[in-house]
């Protein structure tokens, strides 16, 4: 089952479908190009994003955003959400929807939504409604679809907030959110600390001090994002280290090298090497 929606006068677009798409789409590694959920109702499901093979469990959620290599291993019993920007654009709508940073683009390379039997229920009765609006074609179609987008983020941004206590942290949970969206946007030029810092209003002391309730500090954050895109490159192109350095902002390959080794334990070539020897993704 594949249903899909497009406004040509907009480009939008929003895809609801089970596995068939999945399979379909995404049987090798490639940017998944859509904000997109995937969730596991009744089995468990297996896929692979950015190179990592990993196990949806039954009744939860996994979120991606385009930018994420992403590969569907097998699986059923599956509901997949997909849509662009032109059909809802989170970063527009995120005063409505507060997802920047936590549900996209937060700290964690892959964000996992777990579903209690209430959720499950609440989720389960909106799913219906989302098919039915699909299948009501009117001058409202769009307007209605989009509420219903925005009305499940709200939902799974909330699941994701408690599950990682956010909602104990009062305004440093936005902190936290708007710290991950500059270090995303910005990874590529600015590593330091103090340029985030200065962007927020903080000092780098004061930013470090109020992520003592995090599992990582602010530096942390910014190199686990430089990590996670030199891994993206290693995978999925024939980039040198040199180049990929240059790319995400190191001047000389070897400060690059240094970091990827203390965050993994090998150096880029060795990690390389390691690929070339694993199957074809």
């Amino acid at each position: 089952m594949i249903k899909e929606f497009k406004e040509f006068s907009t480009g939008a677009l929003l895809k609801v479908a089970n596995e068939e798409l999945l399979k379909l789409s995404y049987n090798k590694s490639e940017p998944i190009g859509l904000y997109t959920f995937i969730w596991s109702k009744n089995t468990n499901v297996n896929i692979e994003i950015d190179g990592i093979v990993a196990t949806i469990e039954k009744n939860k959620i996994v979120v991606l955003t385009p930018e994420q290599y992403f590969k569907f291993i097998n699986g059923t019993d599956i509901i997949v959400y997909q849509f662009n920007r032109e059909f809802y654009c989170i970063k527009d709508h995120d005063k409505e929807v507060s997802c920047m940073g936590v549900l996209f683009y937060g700290n964690s390379a892959i964000s996992v939504v777990e579903l209690d039997t209430k959720e499950q229920n609440k989720l389960d009765q909106l799913h219906k409604v989302f098919l039915d609006e699909l299948d009501t074609v009117d001058t409202i179609q769009a307007e209605m679809l989009r509420m219903l987008m925005a009305r499940f983020i709200i939902t799974t941004t909330r699941l994701i907030k408690q599950q990682n206590n956010y909602n104990k942290l009062g305004e440093q949970i936005d902190l936290l959110r708007n710290f991950n969206i500059l270090v995303d946007t910005h990874f590529r030029k600015e590593h330091a600390v103090g340029f985030y810092a200065e962007k927020l209003f903080k000092s780098p002391k004061t930013l470090s001090n109020n992520f003592s309730k995090f599992e990582k500090s602010p530096l942390q954050v910014i190199h686990d994002r430089i990590i996670l895109e030199a891994k993206r490159l290693l995978i999925y192109t024939d980039k040198s280290t040199k180049e990929i350095a240059y790319e995400i902002g190191f001047e000389d390959a070897s400060h690059l090298s240094r970091m990827f080794k203390k965050h993994t334990a090998i150096s880029p070539s060795d990690f390389k090497k390691q690929l070339k020897s694993e199957p074809t993704r």
